[in-house]
């Protein structure tokens, strides 16, 4: 029998931490006083009495959490935390539908970064420090995640990235609880930096806190409609462009660093390859921007390197209308935006991991063909690719691609246009944050599309947070058989 004890113990103590957390924007809209910090005041209140009411009643007992409790955990966490992270955006001065909060919120708690809301230079500053608080928390979320739940669940080849050689939670959660506590003040201290470089760089002290939150977890939330070229200055741009890549590498080799191994960052394949692809690929725009667009060299390498970036990390955020720089342009951000970075940090995406385990598989293949009687074998990272983790690698591909499919059909059938469908699909399930057109491209916002589309989106977005398969195993019948 599933033991939900555990479960609502811990869900309990995430809506606790919610209910923390919404004091921030409280106190600040107070200090300026702002109305809204009554809506957010009433949010924390209720979100409070809830966490700690299921703290008190499933508290004590047998709280061991087996595979099937760590899935049903990681839905009901995500969604949750996003149900309750709505309520400000329902209450407040903004007046957002229930289906606008919700896409907002889960947006904000899956670092994905659409966004519904117009005029955000007018916004209370209470609601923009609470956009870019769900993305800072979601961020970390992902990571703590990403290190503790899926290598145990074994969801898309992340059993790579096991810390120990046994698959029980019993064994595995001490270690990952000490691991994310390190990991989570080291995150803290780049997103301090992160505003304090900011700041320095000449953004206002709000505006640098906010977009230090929501650079570190590659989310993409602004404080103007403008995103960071508001700001017109290229320095902001630089410094945005190297704390979006510090947050696309694995958190866990940060520490490792720390800790006295520095060279495990340049060591490891998965870093190396997307730096390399980065490389390249912002050569090609650059190329393609210079030669086509009426720019300076100096404008034409800020401008690609900054969007580029930007889409690849799944951050999400413009400093241009880059999709009137050309059809290959175009074409490759459609691409990029499917990539993502490393396992075990904040963006999302397909991963570079999981491409070079394709790769590795498909060239060994190909050797097998041409030399049937030859022994090859996959590696990754100097070690053997396991059978099991190739067909966990090819079935996450498998049904990555299925369910972006069915997402742009979805869309589709709703009445969006083909570019909105596929760039919207794509943006949604690989947590980027704009798509491509005139509706939801960088100069645009998910505010016209209708409610039955944001519903969707939401969903892609959560499907593509938590990996596919945490979500679609509770759709197998024997998951739920004894």
């Amino acid at each position: 029998m599933l033991n939900f004890r555990p479960i609502l113990f811990i869900l309990g103590l995430l809506l606790t931490t919610l209910a923390l957390a919404m004091s921030l924007p409280a106190l600040v809209d107070a200090a300026t006083g702002h109305a809204d910090w009554q809506v957010f005041l009433a949010s924390a209140g209720l979100t409070l009495f809830i966490g700690v009411s299921l703290i008190i009643t499933s508290r004590g007992g047998q709280m061991t959490i087996g595979i099937r409790e760590a899935f049903i955990l990681t839905i009901w966490s995500w969604l949750g935390v996003t149900l309750f992270a709505s309520l400000p955006f329902v209450f407040a001065e903004l007046n957002l539908s229930f289906s606008d909060a919700f896409f907002e919120a889960m947006s904000g708690i899956t670092t994905t970064g659409a966004t519904v809301i117009l005029n955000l230079d007018d916004a209370p500053p209470g609601i923009l420090l609470w956009r870019a608080l769900l993305q800072w928390l979601g961020g970390i979320g992902i990571i703590v995640t990403a290190v503790a739940v899926l290598p145990m669940l074994k969801v898309g080849g992340m059993q790579l990235f096991r810390m120990e050689s046994s698959d029980t939670t019993e064994k595995v959660l001490p270690r990952a609880g000490q691991i994310s506590t390190a990991i989570g003040a080291i995150y803290f201290v780049l997103t301090l930096v992160c505003a304090i470089s900011y700041w320095v760089a000449g953004m206002p002290g709000f505006d640098a806190i906010a977009h230090a939150m929501t650079t570190i977890a590659t989310g993409g939330f602004s404080t103007s409609d403008q995103s960071i070229g508001a700001f017109a200055k290229p320095g902001i741009e630089w410094i945005a462009i190297v704390f979006m890549i510090i947050g696309s590498l694995p958190f866990v080799l940060y520490l490792q660093a720390v800790r006295g191994r520095p060279l495990t960052l340049i060591r490891d394949s998965q870093v190396r390859w997307f730096l390399i692809l980065a490389l390249i690929i912002v050569s090609i725009v650059v190329l393609t921007v210079y030669t086509t667009q009426e720019l300076s060299s100096e404008q034409s390498l800020r401008l690609s390197a900054f969007n580029t970036i930007s889409i690849l990390t799944g951050t999400g955020y413009s400093t241009a209308a880059f999709d009137s720089w050309g059809p290959l342009a175009i074409t490759m951000f459609f691409i990029i935006m499917f990539i993502g970075g490393c396992a075990g940090s904040t963006t999302c995406g397909i991963k570079i991991f999981r491409i070079q385990i394709l790769y590795e598989t498909a060239a060994v293949q190909i050797r097998r063909l041409v030399q049937p009687h030859g022994v090859f074998i996959p590696y990754y990272n100097r070690s053997p690719i396991s059978d099991e983790v190739a067909m966990s690698v090819m079935s996450f591909f498998f049904f990555y691609v299925l369910v972006f499919v069915i997402l742009a059909l979805g869309l589709s059938a709703l009445g969006l246009d083909f570019l909105t469908a596929v760039s919207g699909a794509a943006t949604s399930i690989s947590n980027v944050g704009p798509g491509l057109g005139p509706i939801i491209g960088p100069d645009g916002t998910f505010t016209t599309l209708p409610d039955a589309a944001k519903w969707l989106l939401s969903l892609g977005m959560l499907l593509g947070r938590l990996e596919l398969f945490t979500i679609l195993v509770l759709l197998a019948p024997s998951f739920w058989k004894p």
